[in-house]
């Protein structure tokens, strides 16, 4: 009997150090589903199902090589006063990003979908609610001088585990999902189905 393997369709640094953290063994592979445009014509999907519907296609876009091999995708939407924000494309975007989202609570909607043989197998949506503080505009541009590429290389133009933390008020919500990988509900799935040792 072969050995079921984890497959992360996905480079995300930060997915594949928590699962290194947590004592995975996987293989990373990047996801050749073009969200781009899945982003266009789901544009009507609200920003919880426009991220389900982003890891499914990220974990079906990966073509195991054996039966045993179960393919996680992930994906990670933000939304505020009813608008669905994505990666920013350049320093100014995530500057006027941050501007919207200052003083306000936002939502980061955390989806996760894994696949066997191009059959789902398991998915989980899950929500952190978070208000950024008013911060000022000095603050904004030496936050940004500061983490650099870092703030469009998130959804939120943040890095919660690092200086980003700086940008909050209040928080409510799991650590794991805040960072874009459910943790706890993806160990239950993994130990249920045997990849990992119960």
């Amino acid at each position: 009997m072969q050995p079921k393997n984890l497959i992360l369709a996905s480079q995300s640094q930060t997915r594949m150090r928590l699962l290194n953290q947590a004592g995975l063994r996987f293989t990373a592979l990047a996801s050749t589903a073009d969200e781009e445009d899945l982003k266009i014509t789901n544009s009507k999907l609200r920003a919880p199902e426009l991220a389900q519907c982003l890891a499914l296609a990220k974990a079906k876009s990966i073509n195991g090589s054996t039966k045993e091999d179960f393919i996680l995708g992930a994906d990670q939407t933000l939304s505020c006063n009813g608008k669905v924000f994505s990666k920013p494309r350049d320093r100014n975007e995530a500057r006027e990003h941050l501007k919207f989202l200052r003083g306000r609570t936002h939502f980061l909607h955390t989806a996760m979908a894994v696949v066997n043989n191009q059959s789902v197998v398991f998915e989980h949506l899950a929500e952190a609610t978070l208000t950024m503080r008013a911060f000022s505009d000095v603050f904004l541009e030496n936050y940004l001088d500061s983490v650099d590429e870092g703030a469009i290389n998130a959804v939120g133009c943040y890095h919660y585990e690092a200086q980003g933390i700086q940008l909050f008020e209040t928080v409510e919500g799991d650590y794991f999902t805040i960072l874009g990988l459910s943790l706890l509900p993806l160990l239950a799935f993994l130990r249920q189905t045997g990849i990992t040792n119960p």
